[in-house]
């Protein structure tokens, strides 16, 4: 079956046909580092990062380009703010939300650009549109002249004289209020470069656009990014690379938000939830799969309590694979391909939760297979479960995830599994030697200490296992 994926500027669902038969090419617009990451940011690398990982499956070589906004006004206004240089903020946030996708489990893009490495192509760009008629130099910015790109607000679907274009201080000269900034002219305080129409800055949008182009050629296949971006970023980008030549992106791939009471999760807001502060509290791979498993293009409305039945969800997930493993007595490598009906639901626009679901029903059989001391049959759901969790990034037997208890940082959830399993396996140490004794009462006793701290303890063939019981 052919990928089909939701089209922004078509406004319906295509078949996705690649630009090179066997190839992917995909633009991220990923991290503008004037702070650390909040799971809101985040959720957009971790849907494209599912989405790779589905194309990689198919058979597809992906080229994906991650590019990181390590300059512009909201950084600048940092600097300021703290009295630190901006390049030490960008630098230091920017580690941040590699540390964020990391510990998530998103595969390191193809490339990963940064702004500030690219001043020579936006000048490159920036000409090219003067020289066609689409720019103009006014005080030292470099304007992009809307009215001149007719197809301008495509993507949004706006009307241009309703147009509010967002403007910045210091930007004059414009011959039109809706036209918009490539480049910025210097002023007191702030970082610039040198450009045949004088010293200033980039503008966020011809970033993009430049990066674009350097490291994907003229056209590529899939532009992705938050809805937020459609307008003015997306929209603006459109419009510089088109008017310099490119064919630019085929398809448009927006994720949506991760909310607090309906608001979108955002810094100005006050209600961020930041990574490194959530994995202190719950498992990467739970926060993963509380992010990862709702379809691409719906709101998450976060909360504690939907943050419980992604834990509950994946510990069923979890809990089946242990014990077939133990079942087993060995490592059970992931099946070749994926269900069909997994597949199937995948291939639609990724949609992952009924992807999911085809999961839950592998598990449920596989349930069905050990409770009827049926090995064979186990074992190969627990293959099935294997493959389809490698494709959500979510296999708790992958390298990264195995680990888990020793990773991170010292408090944070990571290394207090470890710290905890150790503990709780003394315990259990102290229960099996009272069961040795015939000591029934003891032992009952520590079981029922233990999960009254919120432990489940199961009984298996290689001894007892616990497990995070509801929260």
């Amino acid at each position: 079956m052919t990928i089909r994926l939701y089209d922004t500027s078509a406004r319906q669902i295509r078949d996705f046909t690649p630009l090179i038969a066997g190839c992917v090419s995909i633009y991220l617009c990923g991290a503008t580092v004037q702070a650390a990451p909040h799971i809101g940011h985040i959720r957009s690398g971790l849907n494209f990062d599912i989405m790779r990982r589905w194309f990689e499956y198919r058979g597809y070589d992906v080229t994906f380009i991650r590019n990181v906004t390590d300059i512009d006004d909201k950084i600048i206004a940092k600097s300021a703010e703290q009295g630190r240089p901006w390049w030490s903020i960008g630098y230091e946030n920017e580690r941040a939300f590699n540390d964020g996708y990391d510990v998530l489990g998103c595969l390191p893009p193809t490339y990963e650009p940064r702004a500030t490495g690219h001043i020579t192509e936006m000048v490159e760009m920036m000409r090219g549109l003067i020289e066609r008629g689409h720019a103009y130099e006014a005080d030292g910015n470099v304007y992009f002249d809307v009215r001149s790109y007719d197809r301008y607000l495509e993507l949004s679907n706006q009307e241009l004289d309703n147009l509010l274009q967002p403007s910045g201080e210091g930007e004059t000269g414009k011959r039109d209020p809706r036209d918009f900034a490539m480049w910025k002219a210097a002023k007191p305080g702030e970082p610039t470069w040198e450009t045949p129409w004088g010293r200033g800055r980039p503008g966020w949008h011809l970033e993009c656009s430049a990066m674009a182009h350097k490291y994907l050629g003229t056209a590529f296949d899939i532009h992705g990014g938050g809805l937020d971006l459609i307008f003015p970023h997306h929209e603006n980008e459109i419009a510089q690379a088109k008017a310099f030549g490119d064919e630019f992106a085929k398809y448009w791939v927006h994720n949506a938000w991760v909310t607090m009471s309906g608001e979108k999760m955002s810094k100005s807001l006050g209600n961020s939830v930041l990574v490194s502060e959530m994995v202190k509290h719950w498992r990467p791979i739970v926060l993963r799969y509380y992010l990862g498993t709702p379809h691409y293009r719906s709101m998450i409305e976060y909360s504690e309590e939907a943050l419980r039945e992604a834990e509950s969800g994946f510990a069923r997930i979890e809990g089946f694979v242990q014990r077939v493993l133990e079942k087993a007595g060995g490592v059970v490598e992931p099946a070749a391909e994926v269900p069909p009906a997994f597949a199937e639901a995948m291939d639609d626009d990724l949609g992952v939760p009924q992807a999911l679901a085809v999961v839950h029903t592998t598990v449920r059989q596989g349930n069905s297979a050990l409770a009827a001391d049926d090995k064979e049959a186990a074992v190969a759901r627990l293959a099935e479960v294997r493959a389809m969790l490698g494709v959500l990034g979510l296999d708790p037997i992958d390298p990264h995830w195995v680990g888990e208890g020793e990773r991170g940082e010292a408090g944070s959830s990571n290394s207090m599994h470890g710290v905890v399993d150790t503990l709780v396996r003394l315990v259990l140490q102290q229960r099996e030697a009272a069961r040795g004794r015939k000591d029934w009462a003891t032992a009952d006793a520590i079981r029922d200490q233990l999960n009254q701290s919120g432990l489940v303890i199961e009984d298996g063939p290689q001894g007892p296992r616990w497990t995070l019981g509801p929260r």
